[in-house]
């Protein structure tokens, strides 16, 4: 089902036949969502602030078949960032916060971690702080399972004994800086953050039909539901988001007031500008492509700021293109949606030629490596930063990693399709991937593979404070089980010596002055090093 708004398609002074031409385009890149038994999308374009197309398809609801129109609210997720960020810096240019000082002075509540934690740290996911959600997860107790609230929230990060890093070291997405920013914004504003939200953003900007999701049950007038695909039954499921979080994600707006608010993000007032698109910056010096909630960067040549996001069955995005005064929203209500490749297809129709070839096309190897020398390379790589574990293979297409194929430069130095690099040692047992802003290092190491006697070392129940969970891990035959509070089991796969693959991510066990286990520490994407203690 398709939806035009009448009034849009006569701006800009371009001809109605270009016009229609590039609405039918755009409906082609939505093709895959027209149809009335099937969630589907929104889509809004702006030329130098004017919006020049809003279209929808498919379903909002299927129950009540409800179809999509440019007007249907939806939730991005994490697009939602860039508000809240807007929110924490009209504060600091009202003087009532530094976004440099220590975020202790309005929440004592958390540790003193030993250097202080800024707001801009928050804005920049450089804090260190950990993903309260996934925290949440390892305590068996997450996002999808439980109505959390910030007092959830708040109460998690206060937890936590151990920082990911020390403030401002590294990069590492946690939507803890955001809830945090919502919690500090009522606490200094004196306003609940959706009131303080409505007065300073919402209402000023002219963004009617835009609010938080600060109460999931409230009725919302015009809301799509959020869906997954079922593969068992070619059909969907509802998965709509039941959490009273908000500032990380829960906004519910439509293409329109995405539009609206990222055209003042380059026509507002200076300071404002200036700070929204400030990138963090580490303590090493190294500029990060993480601003305020948008990612500043370039695609395929052209400069683009952007944030994507995902949550329960919303997707969304939004790009902004300042050399074309183009800026692109995307939502859809449905799991099955890529917003991001669904966005960017959309944007080259208006981008055109300013364009340079799609990088996702794997360019030609600058050498030919021998099978023996690609041999010589693959095998099993350890992060010396969170202990996660890569595969590199030989295959007759080359070097794969896990994004795919890596094509060689030289015989050392290899690129991916999403633009990593990868160098490696002269001697082949480790290899540094530079991506944007950030190098990890990856040595190499044996697969483990412990027999039953050494598996029986490694049983007992393990507990962390920090998540308010204990976990068993058991031996079943030849293999290493763990299991949680109501028996439920995973197996744990041995990668390399201690380190296993399991329901927690990689665990790596720990052993104390003679040798025996003492513990584990638990790492999983949001989350480095948790502390887990052998208990018995």
């Amino acid at each position: 089902m398709r939806v035009l708004s009448t009034f849009l398609l006569l701006l800009l002074g371009l001809a109605p036949g270009a016009l229609a031409q590039s609405a039918q385009q755009v409906d082609d890149v939505f093709a895959a969502f027209v149809g009335t038994d099937l969630p589907g999308c929104a889509v809004g374009v702006s030329q130098d602030g004017e919006i020049v197309l809003e279209r929808a398809y498919g379903m909002a609801n299927l129950e009540f078949d409800v179809i999509n129109t440019p007007m249907t609210i939806f939730e991005p997720g994490s697009v939602s960032k860039q508000f809240t960020a807007a929110a924490t810096i009209l504060l600091a240019l009202d003087g009532a916060v530094s976004l440099d000082e220590d975020i202790r002075s309005w929440v004592p509540e958390l540790p003193d971690y030993g250097e202080p934690i800024t707001l801009r740290h928050l804005m920049t996911h450089t804090s260190g702080l950990r993903d309260w959600g996934s925290v949440a997860g390892i305590s068996g107790w997450s996002r999808t399972t439980r109505t959390h609230t910030h007092v959830h929230a708040l109460d998690i990060a206060s937890r936590q004994l151990e920082l990911n890093y020390p403030p401002g070291t590294y990069y590492s997405y946690t939507n803890t800086g955001y809830n945090l920013q919502a919690i500090i914004v009522e606490r200094v504003s004196g306003m609940s953050f959706a009131e303080f939200s409505r007065t300073r953003i919402f209402e000023p900007l002219g963004l009617h039909h835009t609010e938080w999701r600060d109460d999931y049950t409230r009725v919302v007038k015009d809301r799509a539901t959020a869906y997954r695909p079922n593969q068992q039954t070619g059909g969907f499921n509802m998965l709509m988001p039941f959490e009273n979080v908000h500032g990380n994600g829960g906004l519910l707006t439509t293409v329109g007031d995405l539009l609206r608010f990222t055209w003042y993000l380059e026509t507002g007032p200076a300071a404002f500008r200036e700070e929204m698109h400030r990138q963090g910056v580490l303590n090493n010096g190294v500029e990060i492509s993480y601003a305020s909630g948008l990612v500043v960067g370039t695609w395929r040549g052209v400069p683009e700021i952007r944030h994507s996001g995902a949550t329960a069955g919303y997707r969304g995005y939004l790009a902004r293109y300042p050399d074309q005064g183009v800026a692109v929203a995307v939502m859809c209500n449905t799991a099955g949606a890529n917003a991001t490749a669904l966005a960017r297809s959309t944007a080259e129709l208006w981008l055109g030629d300013a364009l340079s070839d799609d990088p996702s096309v794997a360019p030609e190897p600058i050498v030919r490596l021998s099978r023996d020398r690609l041999e010589d390379l693959a095998g099993g790589f350890r992060n010396t930063r969170n202990q996660s574990y890569v595969v590199l293979t030989a295959t007759t297409d080359g070097l794969m990693g896990p994004g795919g194929r890596l094509v060689p430069e030289t015989g050392m130095r290899f690129r991916g399709l999403r633009g990593e690099v990868l160098v490696f040692d002269s001697d082949d047992t480790a290899f540094l991937a530079q991506t944007s802003g950030d190098t990890l290092r990856y040595e190499r190491v044996e697969r483990f593979e412990p027999d039953e006697g050494e598996m029986d070392t490694f049983e007992g129940s393990y507990h962390s404070p920090e998540a308010e969970v204990t976990y068993r891990v058991v031996r079943e035959d030849a293999r290493l089980m763990m299991l949680d509070r109501y028996g439920n089991s995973g197996v744990m796969t041995p990668l390399y010596t201690d380190a296993f693959r399991s329901r927690l991510g990689t665990v790596v066990f720990t052993r104390d002055g003679r040798g025996r286990i003492d513990g584990f520490r638990a790492s999983q994407g949001r989350v480095w090093s948790l502390r887990f203690d052998r208990s018995e």
